[in-house]
């Protein structure tokens, strides 16, 4: 029992040994390529155990001939370890450059192409981390362009907006200013309706300026939607009677919700001025309001004769507007994009949807505990 503690002890001393300078060594190298530090590793591995083997036989005074036997089979062991080694960490380093060269594709804004062959269950593993990123990216992407495509027409439809009732309040004060107005009364009242209209653009940019900084102030309140759609139909009645359209809100449930009363109620106002503009006369424009499993639901059906499909996913972007919507009182288009800010600073989601003759938008709120 002493003798094989002793031997023990010597080939733990030896390999022991072996191993702080083999850690000494990975030290420095450890930035280095995998493929020098597998090598070290296993060379470690085969002196140690000649160590061990050389510590006991000197401490046993094997014959020379018993160690050298020894030590040519620790030799050959330790060439076909380091071979092993340098294969396996040539094929690895070629397995990771190859998803380094796939990685670059996302700077150039392709997509990730898993590389083909056998891998390691880490690189593997890697390889689908970096398909999700690269997934999450085009995502991002697409996003980033839509939003600065939006931007533009956004900017484009301003300026075009801006520059209409400008240009006529410029030519009505200059005709005050000559004494050529025929009659003072009129202009004088078409340039209150100009600066009105230009009020109303101002107030939408900086209403959905403050939807996307995240610094709408909302004070949520318990309410009727019943009496919130009442206000919202006798605001809306002047203009649909205007236009020559029927409102009809007999579909409206007293259900309680827990909102912002006059955000709501721009909400409410936009869709419905959107809904009259678009509605030919003798037309009809419903509004409805039930529960359902989502939440509450409040609707507003027109008779525009629908959306083309394309066009359905863009009704909600900033800026975005219909075909036939260049008429001056089609506005800059932020109606509706103020309306999906509103509804989702609420916790809820607003959509729309085609119909026979015309459309559906949809604002699903939350149920009040």
């Amino acid at each position: 029992m002493r003798d094989t503690l002793l031997i023990a002890l010597y080939a733990f001393a030896g390999a022991g040994a072996t191993g702080l300078v083999g850690a000494a060594v990975l030290r420095p190298i450890r930035r280095r390529s995998l493929t020098a530090s597998l090598a070290v590793v296993a060379a470690v591995g085969v002196v140690a155990m000649l160590a061990g083997t050389l510590a006991v036989a000197w401490a046993m005074f094997l014959s020379p001939h018993d160690l050298t036997v020894v030590t040519t089979v620790v030799a050959m062991a330790a060439v076909v370890s380091l071979a092993t080694a340098l294969l396996l960490g040539r094929w690895v380093v070629a397995r990771s450059r190859e998803l380094a060269v796939a990685a670059r594709s996302f700077g150039d804004g392709g997509a990730f192409a898993v590389p083909a062959g056998p891998t390691t269950a880490e690189l593997d593993a890697l390889s689908r981390e970096l398909a999700s990123t690269s997934a999450r990216l085009a995502e991002s992407r697409d996003r980033e362009r839509a939003l600065e495509t939006s931007r533009r027409e956004l900017v484009a439809w301003i300026s075009h907006d801006l520059r209409t009732p400008l240009a006529g309040l410029r030519a009505m004060s200059e005709a005050l200013e000559d004494g050529v107005a025929a009659d003072p009364g009129r202009y004088l009242r078409q340039i209150r309706t100009e600066v009105e209209r230009l009020n109303e653009m101002v107030g939408d940019l900086f209403e959905l300026s403050r939807i996307h900084a995240g610094t709408l102030p909302l004070a949520p309140s318990r309410m009727s939607l019943y009496d919130l759609i009442g206000d919202a139909l006798a605001g809306a009645d002047p203009l649909a009677r205007e236009h020559g359209v029927r409102l009809v809100g007999h579909a409206v449930e007293a259900v309680p919700v827990e909102v912002d009363g006059k955000e709501m109620s721009r909400v409410l106002g936009n869709l419905l001025v959107n809904a009259i503009r678009r509605t030919p006369a003798d037309g009809t424009v419903a509004v409805a309001a039930e529960r359902s499993a989502e939440g509450v639901v409040v609707s507003v059906t027109d008779g525009c004769g629908g959306i083309p499909e394309e066009d359905l996913p863009r009704v909600f972007d900033t800026g975005w507007r219909g075909t036939h919507a260049r008429t001056p009182p089609a506005g800059a288009g932020l109606g509706l994009a103020i309306v999906r800010g509103i509804v989702e600073a609420h916790q809820g989601h607003a959509t729309v949807r085609n119909i026979p003759g015309g459309c559906r938008f949809e604002v699903t709120l939350p149920t009040v505990p």
